[in-house]
């Protein structure tokens, strides 16, 4: 028990930009299969539905993944969910706007889109996460 502390404790001082980076793409990365998964389900038509499932499904995974790997946050688990939904919201509407935006004047694939629109969207994500969510104080990590 005390090693994983100490890997998790050296792993919390590695920079929250390289740790976001890990982290942010694999959870970038279920995040886009959700939605993969979704637009075969449902269709390429629907694809603002498979955007909200992707958001919803993903959405709790990724805060647990950022809580504890990125920010490495103690306690404050209700308020910063509640941010977070807060932060999500944010990118939710980002990322549809984006892919909207894609999808009619620069790149006619749903798939390559949304993958530039959730590149766009996760740096968003994490301004609002650092300075929002998770706003870390130096005592906290």
């Amino acid at each position: 028990m005390k090693k994983i502390k100490k890997v998790y404790e050296n792993w919390c001082k590695i920079s929250d930009k390289i740790r976001f980076i890990l982290v942010g793409g694999y959870n970038a990365g279920f995040s886009y299969i959700i939605f993969v998964i979704a637009l075969l389900l449902i269709g390429k038509e629907h694809h603002q539905i498979c955007v909200a499932l992707q958001w919803l499904i993903s959405s709790v995974f990724s805060f647990i993944n950022q809580k504890i790997f990125v920010f490495c946050t103690k306690g404050n688990w209700i308020s910063e969910y509640f941010k977070c939904c807060a932060t999500w919201v944010v990118s939710y509407v980002c990322n549809a706007v984006l892919l909207e935006l894609i999808l009619r004047f620069i790149i006619p694939n749903v798939f390559v889109a949304q993958l530039i629109s959730i590149m766009f969207s996760a740096i968003i994500t994490y301004i609002l996460f650092k300075h929002f969510a998770f706003k870390v104080y130096k005592q906290d990590c």
